[in-house]
């Protein structure tokens, strides 16, 4: 992902098969930008994005990560995680954002995984954004706010239905 030095530039996520020494030139082009969103958008996805892969990270005792202006390469399944939220906010307004994240975060990694695959694998293109998944997407994590009140994560309803039993 490319995040640029002025505000008034879009932040550019690129989907990246070889990795070049030093400074990145392969592969990015408009057949691998997966998406772009505006930097004000970014800004509001950031810490919690930040804050979760970074969590994962530290479990698996890698070093953690910061985003900064530039180049940022991103882990391939913490990258599917990424898009996801992406995806989900790039088309919508900006204070439909913070339920996004927290439906975003309700969901387990291996449920990020399978809806990035899904979405993917029919709408991942740029050209994509108002289509089919996408669109579901953004209606799912965007206007379909979690019930904070029940206790559990929403990627977690059937391990609670299963304890009730």
């Amino acid at each position: 992902m490319v995040i640029p030095t002025s505000k008034s530039k879009n932040v550019l996520i690129y989907e990246r098969f070889k990795w070049d020494s030093g400074n990145q030139v392969s592969d990015i082009g408009i057949n691998s930008l997966k998406a772009e969103l505006k930097y004000e958008k970014w800004k509001s996805i950031e810490s919690a994005l930040s804050s979760e892969l970074n969590y994962r990270l530290k479990r698996e005792d890698l070093l953690v990560g910061k985003f900064k202006q530039g180049q940022n390469p991103v882990e391939r399944l913490l990258g599917k995680e990424m898009m996801l939220l992406v995806w989900a906010i790039e088309n919508e307004e900006i204070h439909k954002i913070e339920i996004a994240i927290k439906n975003w975060l309700g969901l387990s990694p291996e449920e990020r995984w399978w809806l990035f695959t899904m979405t993917n694998a029919v709408t991942g293109s740029y050209d994509d954004k108002n289509r089919g998944w996408r669109v579901a997407l953004r209606y799912a994590l965007c206007d379909n706010p979690i019930d904070e009140t029940r206790g559990y994560r929403q990627g977690r309803i059937a391990e609670e239905l299963y304890k009730k039993i």
